[in-house]
């Protein structure tokens, strides 16, 4: 029931089904009054037409002619029948239809006209009772067929509603999902903004959304520019003090010298760990193969001298949903580490889950770590080896980073090499 076309749609089946029964008992309801009434007056004439040719004699005998007005007296079994009887009961005439059988009695609850009158003769009025009686059998008859034909109409106008409300529910829909396919082109970066032309109902919806975007948009780009401007005004302070304090040979020189590098460190933390976009839901993704192939040609170059092989093994297809910035840094300190540790070998993979998730795999041919020792190298400062050159925060960044984007960041071995391996993973 999460789709809105299904719940809409099994709410229109139902009133339809309820509409076609109750209408359905109704007229059913209304034509078995009328067909009743119809019988009960068509009774009530023909008890006019026996008494219009009945002959009554002066001893009370009565006599009619061989071929009755109405045929189905005349024939056995048509399920009408008529009879005269005296008021002491007794028979004094029965139709030719009712031979051998009460009429009273046949069928099921039959419908039956009944008058007594006075029929004057030359010797006085002679009390005579004239009934007819119908069975239940041919209304029954008319009845289902007229059931079969009522549920039959229903049913197939039910089918054409139901079709009618279905193509009604499509067209009515069918701005809210050209809104969700624009959403997933802005999501896939093959647009910037709801370019459609919606509805009144749904304008202020795309409006608002098209504001929200591009006001999201330009808050990270004044955040990283102005995390820049920061970072660039306390870089030449910082380095005018460091040179200050270089060409101090005592102590206190080394102590505050000592204290400005921590400080720098602290600072370069925070600014990094501040300008981390996180993941947006509206951002484009980012192609994560021409980055890798960046980062590796760069560190070739910074690791000329170590003669360093570089596998890469990164689909095109893999997609990063964040800022360039972010996955630069990720990939950049991950990839860094292994140029630094490695002995002549390092791997880059990298594939998408079937969910959209990226799994990122730096690997190389060095010592390896400890897990034991993973804390410490995630914290802010920590460093295994303090004769490479670094300022202890690159993996703490990471750590902080894969956070913000609710990923994973563990230790593996790789199995070739025996070496180190980063496994990233980050969700789709």
């Amino acid at each position: 029931m999460n789709s809105l076309t299904l719940r809409v749609g099994l709410i229109a089946a139902l009133v339809v089904a309820v509409f076609a029964g109750l209408t359905a008992l109704a007229l059913e309801r209304a034509f078995r009054d009328s067909a009743t009434q119809a019988v009960t007056q068509r009774l009530q004439g023909q008890l006019y037409l026996l008494m219009g040719a009945v002959e009554v004699e002066a001893d009370g005998d009565v006599r009619l002619p061989g071929r009755l007005p109405e045929a189905r007296l005349n024939l056995p079994d048509s399920g009408l029948h008529a009879r005269i009887t005296a008021t002491d009961g007794r028979v004094l005439w029965r139709s030719p239809s009712s031979l051998g059988m009460d009429p009273e009695a046949a069928g099921e609850a039959p419908f039956i006209a009944r008058m007594t009158v006075t029929w004057e003769t030359g010797g006085g009025g002679v009390p005579l009772t004239f009934t007819v009686a119908e069975d239940r059998s041919a209304l029954e008859a008319q009845l289902r067929s007229y059931r079969r034909s009522l549920w039959g109409w229903l049913a197939a106008l039910a089918v054409l509603l139901l079709a009618a409300q279905s193509l009604a529910l499509y067209l009515g829909l069918k701005p809210l999902r050209r809104v969700a396919r624009e959403l997933r082109a802005i999501e896939q970066g093959e647009q910037s903004r709801l370019a459609g032309r919606y509805p009144l109902e749904l304008r202020a919806l795309t409006d608002n959304l098209n504001a929200l975007i591009h006001a999201e948009r330009a808050r990270q780009a004044r955040y990283r520019d102005g995390l820049a401007d920061l970072a660039h005004s306390l870089k030449t302070p910082l380095a005018v003090l460091r040179g200050t304090l270089g060409t101090a040979g005592d102590a206190a020189g080394r102590q505050a010298l000592e204290q400005l590098e921590r400080m720098d460190r602290i600072v370069a933390y925070q600014l990094q760990r501040a300008g981390t976009a996180g993941r947006s839901p509206l951002a484009a993704p980012l192609a994560v193969a021409p980055v890798v192939r960046r980062l590796a040609d760069s560190l070739a170059k910074v690791y000329a001298g170590r003669g360093v092989e570089c596998t890469l093994e990164v689909p095109e297809t893999a997609r990063f949903r964040g800022s360039e910035g972010d996955l630069m840094e990720l990939l950049g300190n991950l990839m860094d580490n292994a140029w630094k540790f490695c002995r002549h070998r390092v791997r880059v993979r990298a594939r998408e889950d079937h969910d959209g998730g990226l799994e990122v795999r730096v690997e190389d041919d060095g010592p390896g770590i400890d897990p034991g020792q993973v804390p410490a190298i995630l914290a802010r400062g920590g460093r295994l080896d303090e004769g490479v050159p670094g300022q202890g925060i690159g993996m703490a960044v990471v750590s902080e980073m894969v956070q913000a984007y609710g990923g994973r960041l563990q230790l593996d071995r790789t199995p070739q090499w025996g070496g180190a391996a980063w496994v990233l993973r980050l969700p789709g």
